[in-house]
């Protein structure tokens, strides 16, 4: 039997009329199920104790309602704790479920952040029982025995360990099976989520590796068009001055057999064979800097302190030619010959 003081709470908050201290149950066949319903479940848990106070819905909304608050013991090791449980009833029970709140104190531990049916943040709490709520099958009774299985199952408080859900389906009801169906579904959902922001994190950093590598191949492409526009003029270059070597020829009536090409061009004196002489050194030596250049580029050269005194020298000796050029035949001799 419930204790004389509950029965008497209930009644007198059940009765009252006057403002503020009026209930949000209008209808008297209502006050007569929450009065019933409420007795109930004291009985079955005695420690659950009846009040009231003023309830917030989420949109803002007062009502002043019963409710019944206590812990919940569990089953299990005497180290299991139990769970601090305040239940409302709402203004339109039973046909719209309680609502329940796990509310623990300073001492306790919080909330796990993944638990399938209690907030971890405000300690609301929605389970199938609350989700598929019909009345007359349902009531606060029954409620609390489903929160009881389901709270020994899967704690608030304590993370779940894997082997907690190894029970034969025919050793279950058919509601402690969907808990446990909703339960599995949740963890499931989080573990496939997690997943997927690795996936997500990977194939982001594989992104911006692969825009990386894009950038680096456009900078190469752009460095082989450059490099072929280079080359394509001084082609054309070359083109240009064997034309003009080759018309000479012709102007000049030379003929070139065989490895006659060196004989075609020959000083009528000593300063022209000169000037012949350091003009095709000074060409040759900016062949073999040009050749220097390119094995570097491909890395053909392995030393490059040597790269840089073999072209020094070979600069220094280019300048003596060229100097020379200049002193024979002024500095229009360093342009290619018309």
């Amino acid at each position: 039997m419930a204790p004389s003081s509950s029965i008497q709470f209930i009644d007198t908050a059940l009765s009252c009329t006057s403002t503020p201290y009026a209930l949000s149950y209008p209808d008297p066949k209502q006050k007569w199920i929450i009065r019933k319903h409420l007795l109930s479940l004291i009985i079955d848990y005695p420690t659950f104790k009846p009040s009231t106070d003023t309830f917030f819905h989420n949109d803002g909304t007062a009502v002043y309602l019963l409710n019944a608050a206590g812990n919940l013991h569990l089953a299990g090791s005497k180290y299991t704790p139990p769970v601090p449980l305040t239940i409302w009833v709402h203004e339109n029970y039973p046909y719209m479920p309680p609502i329940v709140v796990v509310s623990p104190n300073d001492s306790m531990s919080p909330i796990h952040q993944n638990h399938p049916f209690v907030d971890p943040y405000s300690g609301a709490t929605s389970s199938p029982y609350l989700q598929t709520w019909i009345f007359p099958r349902c009531n606060l009774t029954e409620l609390v025995r489903n929160l009881v299985k389901i709270f020994s199952h899967d704690h608030p408080f304590l993370t779940p360990s894997p082997s907690s859900s190894l029970t034969h389906p025919s050793l279950v009801s058919k509601m402690e099976a969907l808990d446990r169906l909703s339960g599995t579904i949740h963890y499931d959902k989080i573990a496939l989520k997690a997943k997927n922001e690795e996936e997500m994190e990977g194939l982001s950093s594989l992104q911006v590796e692969l825009m990386k590598r894009n950038h680096v191949a456009r900078n190469m492409i752009i460095s082989l068009e450059k490099e072929r526009g280079s080359l394509k003029e001084r082609a054309t270059e070359l083109m240009e001055q064997a034309d003009v070597v080759m018309n000479w020829l012709r102007v000049n009536d030379v003929t070139i057999e065989g490895d006659g090409m060196e004989d075609a061009f020959e000083g009528d004196d000593e300063e022209s064979r000169s000037v012949i002489d350091c003009l095709a050194a000074e060409r040759a030596i900016e062949d073999v800097i040009y050749a220097l250049d390119k094995a570097v580029e491909e890395g053909a050269v392995p030393c490059f302190d040597a790269y840089l005194r073999q072209v020094r020298l070979l600069a220094r000796e280019q300048f003596y030619h060229r100097a020379r050029l200049v002193k024979l035949r002024g500095p229009d001799i360093l342009l290619w010959p018309d």
